[in-house]
This record gives structure tokens, sequence and C-alpha cells, in this order.
């Protein structure tokens, strides 16, 4: 059994956030981590090679520096790394994403394709079931557990107060949440393996070939453009009031009907 994992490498926020004068984000000049919704759905996958010896195989389209997430990968378990990176994807939408990535995939054998939800960087949840469509493969979002029967999947979707089974033969695509499970610690050993024993193979542009058209590609490609992008506003300083409880009360319900809120 293949299995193909899609993940991204995001800002970590708690490190600052910064744009470029086009108001795409500056990835470069930020911290970053391995998307947590993309490591669940990496564990589910090792997990499912824990159980069969299903071969696990992460796929990502980034900077150069995302090769740091594939590594981090290879040293939780996964067999192979594939990075897609190349200056015309830059600035890609979820569709110039998604066409890029399915170009990709196109490439690779695969029984089971596990993306995340979505990334906490755009929050958008729209790039993992484009690239089914691309492919023309059933799709099965909001993973909460995952097992394999067969050549069938079986997901526990969330879905608002309840949740649905469904059942989906193979191949098809699966996108995690992070609650789906609680991803395993990269080992020394497996460190040692992802930096000095495994390659990450590297596909630009040129690669993909005719998978790929010039037309979806990067941020001439995309049809969705950032009009405005800031940093998060800060709240000022709130009122400190001290009263005794009657008068509390009546200055609460005073700034309730001020604000329309009663």
């Amino acid at each position: 059994m293949k299995i193909v994992v899609c993940i991204k490498q995001v800002p970590d926020t708690k490190g600052g956030v910064k744009f470029n004068p086009d108001g795409t984000l500056d990835r470069a000049a930020m911290l970053a981590i391995m998307n947590p919704d993309d490591k669940a759905g990496l564990e589910a996958a090792l997990r499912i090679k824990d159980e069969t010896g299903a071969e696990v195989t992460v796929v990502t389209m980034g900077l150069p520096k995302a090769e740091d997430a594939l590594r981090e990968a290879l040293a939780m378990g996964a067999d192979k790394a594939v990075l897609v990176t190349d200056r015309c994807l830059g600035g890609a939408d979820t569709w110039a994403t998604s066409s890029t990535v399915a170009a990709a995939l196109k490439m690779m054998e695969y029984d089971l394709i596990i993306t995340g939800r979505q990334a906490i960087d755009g929050d958008t949840a729209q790039v993992g079931p484009q690239i089914a469509e691309h492919l023309g493969l059933p799709v099965i979002s909001y993973a909460e557990g995952l097992t394999i029967e067969g050549d069938s999947v079986i997901v526990k979707r969330q879905y608002e107060d309840r949740y649905h089974e469904i059942k989906a033969k193979m191949p098809c695509l699966v996108t995690a949440l992070s609650e789906l499970n609680v991803p395993r610690y990269m080992t020394p050993g497996g460190i040692f393996d992802a930096y000095d024993e495994k390659e990450v193979t590297v596909w630009s542009r040129a690669d993909l070939g005719e998978n790929l058209r010039d037309e979806d590609m990067g941020l001439a490609g995309s049809p969705t453009k950032i009009a405005k992008a800031s940093d998060k506003v800060r709240k000022g300083a709130g009122e400190k009031v001290v009263l005794d409880p009657t008068e509390s009360v009546a200055y609460i319900m005073g700034k309730l009907k001020e604000k329309h809120v009663i």
C-alpha cells in the first residue's frame, strides 16, 4: 500500500508575521513549523504503516527551506519526501497550489492521499478537496478517525454536533483534523536517518511538464488576489473601575445599554 501525505510549512505566528509589498506573506523572513492538521495526517499514515507496512511519502510545495518540514516528517518515520519548489510557483492561491500539487501527484503512485483540513496561515480548507477534484478522486473531509479495511478506507467525519462514518474505496483523498490523533515525536535514530541516510527529491516547474499549465501556477495563475493584509490589531487597555456590588451592577447595565447590547 502506498500513502502520500501532503504537508505544508507554515509561519509560526508566535514569532510575528511579516508581509511583502504585494500583500503576500514574507515566508523567508519568518520562523516556520509543519502545519498542525498536516502533522495529524502524517501520524495517521505512519500508524497505518506500523500496522500494514505501507510506504509513506510526504510532498510539499514551498520555498527551499520547506525541506526542513520534510526532514521532520522523515525523522518521524516517513519513507520518502518530495519538495516542489520554483520561483515561478510563488504567490499561489489555493487554485494554483492545488493545481501544482496535483501535477506532482500525477507523477507518483498512491492508494491513499492524506492532507490536512486546512493550513493555519490561510484557513481556507480548499486545497485538499481541490486536489481530489484535479485528480478525479473521491474525497472525505474533516476526518477525526481513520481506519483501513481491505481496499477501502473508513473515516469518522466530524459534522457539527455529531459525526458521519463514511467508507470509500481507494484510491481516495482524506483531509485530517488536528484532533485525529497526537503526532509522535522524532526519534534520535530517525533524525540521524532523515539527515544522513534519506534524500529529499526536489522537483522544479520543468519536472512537472505538461501536468501543469502555465496559466494555473504562481501568483499570475491565481484567480484570487490579496487586497489587504496586516498583523493582528492589538486591543487597547480596558477600563478598570473599583465599585461595591450594587454600584457594579448599575455600572455594567449602563455600559450594556450604551453599547445597545440591551
